[in-house]
């Protein structure tokens, strides 16, 4: 007959895995889930820093500067 495992033993392993859940969640938490509900304090940060950046001067390869996908291009004319 097969003896199944004592409770106690599947008790400290559902204890461990909750913990390990747990604190993945805590981590995970200042990083995703809380600058999902509130991206004010985040989107203010990036227009400070990067108030002095010109993109037209660090552009790669004389590319364009990003724009709305879906906006006429200025620099095709229109036929």
């Amino acid at each position: 007959m097969v003896q199944l495992p004592r409770s106690g033993f599947r008790n400290r392993n559902g204890i461990i895995i909750s913990c390990f859940v747990g604190l993945v969640g805590v981590a995970l938490y200042p990083i995703i889930i809380q600058p999902y509900f509130n991206p004010k304090p985040w989107q203010n940060t990036q227009k400070e820093a990067r108030k002095d950046i010109n993109q037209e001067d660090i552009q790669p390869g004389g590319m364009r500067v990003w724009s709305d996908p879906f906006a006429p291009r200025a620099d095709i004319p229109k036929k």
